[in-house]
């Protein structure tokens, strides 16, 4: 069996399973798989999906994608960080139903204040300082 059909057979189960994976940065195309899945898997049944988590952190605007799809399932879904959950990561780890969020015994979660850089014009410089005081109250609900 060629390594490709091994691993859409591991995928096709862990689909199965009800479980999602999040591996590697944030960003769009991360944010596009674990959403797919998440509405796939809500729309056939509401059991439990879980989320495995090991994440860096990346795009704010990723990470919030995903983090309402999820809050918009009927599925509840339970929140594992295995290695990592930084940044946005941790974020993602907060958004687990109540009593299922876990962290593996050796993992790690990482949470700071939103950063961000600007260069341009004082009213461009103004917005973007907005945008991450906005980002910081977002954060401080979890």
């Amino acid at each position: 069996m060629s390594k490709l059909k091994i691993q859409d057979a591991i995928d096709s189960k862990l689909i199965e399973q009800r479980k999602v994976f999040l591996w590697g940065q944030v960003d769009d195309k991360s944010a596009k798989h674990v959403i797919d899945r998440l509405l796939y898997l809500d729309a056939l049944e509401t059991a439990d999906i879980q989320l495995y988590i090991n994440s860096p952190g990346g795009y704010v605007t990723s990470g919030f994608a995903m983090y309402d799809c999820i809050q918009s399932l009927k599925s509840d879904v339970s929140t594992i960080c295995t290695g990592l959950a930084a940044s946005m990561g941790s974020i993602l780890l907060s958004v687990g139903a109540k009593g299922k969020r876990f962290i593996q015994p050796h993992a790690r979660v990482m949470i700071h204040q939103p950063s961000g850089g600007a260069r341009g014009q004082a009213s461009d410089i103004e917005i973007t300082a907005q945008e991450i005081l906005k980002t910081k109250e977002l954060s401080a609900k979890f």
